[in-house]
Order: structure tokens, then sequence, then C-alpha cells
């Protein structure tokens, strides 16, 4: 996500100085526009930013502008397009048995990011505190601060070649302002799936301390490695109940530009998110919600293909990076590799990055820009494998070149 921001900004209305709201005033312009600005003026291999160099499905494209040329281009309900609605309600019975109504259960969003932000405003009051696995999403943060809230960060710890659940670091994050628990799996920025023991972990503090589960599963397809498999913890014992599950369209289908999301949950939760998110845009982009609910229906199909090509750029990436002298992590799902840069005699990914460029014509981002927490590894990188298989492999040379 791109953030342009209103960090240290004074003006004036009329005679009077003003400046803006505490809660926006340090969201500064992001280090993903930096780089991306970097990548533009250099015209370095951007594997930056999550944007997938990938084709859609020509069907659904078909769809969309059929729909368009038809006239629904207006309004759809509040709560989403009926039809898209219950294909999101059937995807999730068949292909994890949760059940959820159509109607009251089932919110479409303009994507999950603001689904996470309308749930946020939902469920907390000023004080309370939301937990989140570091390193996370940088929207995690911004969405709690804008309902008066504090986002608390429970590392992942670096094991050999991944990142595992500290199930004692994260009861000690608990305190009585606790009110939410946000678990993105599959993992941004690490390409992390949560395994079946450390879902049982977090659903017990979940219980225990009767939190409230917002769930990132905008990579539910995406899982590519043989041993990982997406479990929602929503089908844990006494979890649907707790549990809002967020996701999208975008990543699956390779159309993040659509803005398509949704919520799932029980009806009370998603009626408080739907409170929030109908003053937010109220409802948006009904061509394409009117197209996705007919790709939702054979999207297993398609995103085989998608998590080959990822696969595949994984592997070449990661092959790539180590032959450069570099260390990668093993990426399980998702749309990112994370990588050790201090074999090139570099402490800071930010100095890697800013320098990355000029040296070997390719942009990566620092993961630090995804860490809540003091103290985390500031020498990890994170490069993008949603990429045309061209980039990643010119990518490869250029850093080879560069060593």
């Amino acid at each position: 996500m791109d953030t342009v921001g209103t960090a240290g900004f004074r003006g004036e209305v009329g005679s009077e100085q003003w400046a803006p709201a505490a809660r926006v005033r340090d969201m500064g312009t992001s280090i993903f526009t930096e780089m991306t600005e970097l990548a533009r003026r250099t015209g370095a291999v951007n594997l930056g930013q999550g944007v997938p160099e990938l084709p859609a499905p020509p069907a659904l494209l078909q769809d969309v502008a059929d729909a368009v040329r038809s006239g629904n281009n207006q309004y759809p309900p509040a709560a989403g397009f009926p039809a898209l609605r219950e294909a999101i309600a059937a995807h999730q019975l068949r292909r994890y048995g949760l059940d959820y109504a159509p109607t009251g259960e089932v919110l479409v969003t303009t994507g999950a990011t603001e689904a996470l932000a309308a749930a946020l405003l939902a469920l907390c009051d000023p004080g309370d505190e939301v937990i989140a696995f570091d390193p996370c999403y940088d929207a995690y943060a911004a969405d709690a601060r804008l309902a008066g809230a504090r986002v608390v960060g429970v590392p992942l710890v670096l094991d050999g070649d991944g990142f595992v659940l500290d199930a004692d670091a994260l009861r000690a994050a608990v305190t009585p302002r606790t009110r939410v628990l946000l678990l993105n799996s599959p993992h941004n920025p690490t390409g992390k799936v949560f395994t079946p023991e450390e879902l049982a972990a977090v659903a017990d503090v979940c219980r225990e301390h009767a939190l409230t589960v917002v769930t990132d599963e905008v990579y539910e397809h995406l899982v590519f490695e043989d041993g990982a498999r997406h479990v929602p913890i929503a089908t844990l014992p006494g979890m649907r109940e707790r549990t809002l599950i967020v996701s999208s369209a975008g990543k699956t289908f390779n159309v993040t530009g659509w803005k398509i999301g949704w919520v799932c949950g029980p009806a009370p939760l998603v009626a408080a998110v739907g409170s929030a998110k109908q003053f937010l845009t109220y409802a948006s982009g009904t061509p394409y919600q009117e197209a996705l609910a007919r790709a939702l229906g054979s999207v297993e199909e398609w995103a085989a293909g998608v998590r080959d090509t990822l696969r595949a750029n994984r592997d070449v990436l990661s092959a790539g990076l180590a032959g450069a002298g570099l260390h990668p992590f093993r990426a399980d799902a998702g749309y990112f590799l994370q990588a050790d840069v201090r074999p090139w005699g570099y402490d800071s990914g930010i100095d890697f990055c800013r320098e990355l460029p000029r040296r070997a014509g390719v942009v990566a981002i620092p993961t630090s820009a995804f860490y809540l927490t003091p103290g985390a590894p500031a020498w990890l990188v994170r490069f993008s494998i949603c990429k045309r298989e061209d980039s990643i492999r010119k990518a490869v040379e250029q850093l080879a070149a560069a060593r």
C-alpha cells in the first residue's frame, strides 16, 4: 500500500494556523512510494511492491466488459451484489466447511484493506489494544490508530530458514486492554503459513481471554509449498463465533486494482463492520462484483496455475539470491520472499534497498517497514515474486553481476 501523508505539514486557513488531526499527523510518505519512484527513475526491475505482472482470467475480463456495457454501473446494495455474497458463502462451505448465510454473515467491501479498517473501527474503542504478529502489513497499525487503539506486535521468531510463532510471547502480550487479535495467514511479508499447532495455540489464547479475531486471508489460494496448508482459524472449536474472516479477489485473480474484498463471520460482528463500512465507501465496483460472482465457482482451477507460476518464480529468485551471495528464507505462500542482506556488507535493509537500484538495477523493500517492535532484524529485505518470469530472471542476472 502506498501512503501519502501529512507528516510535519501545517497550513493556513484564512488567518488561522492549522494542522492535521493527531491520528494522521505522522503518517508520512512511505518507503513503498520512495522505492517505486526509484524504480521509475532508474529503470530498475521493480521487485518491491506486490503489484502482479501476471494475467487475469480472460473470461473474467470479458464478464466485466459485458457487465459494464449492459449498464450495471450504479450502486450495488450496501452489503454487496447478492450473487457475489452467495458465491462467497458457497466458496467458504465448499473449501473449508464453514457455513455462512449470504444475507447477514457475508459483507462485500472495497478491498481487504477497507474490510480491515472497518473491522477495527467497529470493534475497538479508544485505548483498546490489538495484537498482530510482527512483521505485519503496514495498514494494521494505521487502522488501529484511526480507531483510537494501539497495535501490539508479537514478533515471529526466525528459526532456521523460516519464521515461527512464540506462543509464550503471545500470552505475555495480552493485557486487560486487549480487544482484537489480527491473524494474517498466509502471511505478508514472510510467506509463512501458520501450522495447525500454531493455530491451536492462538485459538487457546483467544478463547481464554475472550478476544475477537480478525483474519487476513487474502493469500488463501496461493499456498504453493506441498507441506503447508491454509486452515482458517474459524474452523477450530469455539472460534467461528468470535472470528471475522477477511479475504479478497485481487491477489487470487491478479486484479488488485479492482478492490473487491469481503468479510465473513457471525451476524452481530458482520453488522458492526457494515455499520462502519457504510460511511467509508458505502459500496463500489458493481460490474466487478457481478463478474467475480461467476468466477469464484471455479477459483480452484484458476488458482492452481497461479500457484505454479509463483512457485517457479520463488525457486528461481531464491536460487538467484543464494547465488549472488545473499541468504533467502523459506516462503510457503503468497507474493514475497525474504532475504538476509548482511553477506553484502549491509546491516540496514533500508541502505541496501536505496543503493540496490544503482548497484544492481533491482528494487526491493526493507522489511523494517513492516515491523512494529523495536530491536527487529534490520537486515531483512522483501522481494516480490508476483512478476513475469523474464522480470525475475533479469533481476537474478543483475544481482549476480553486481555481486
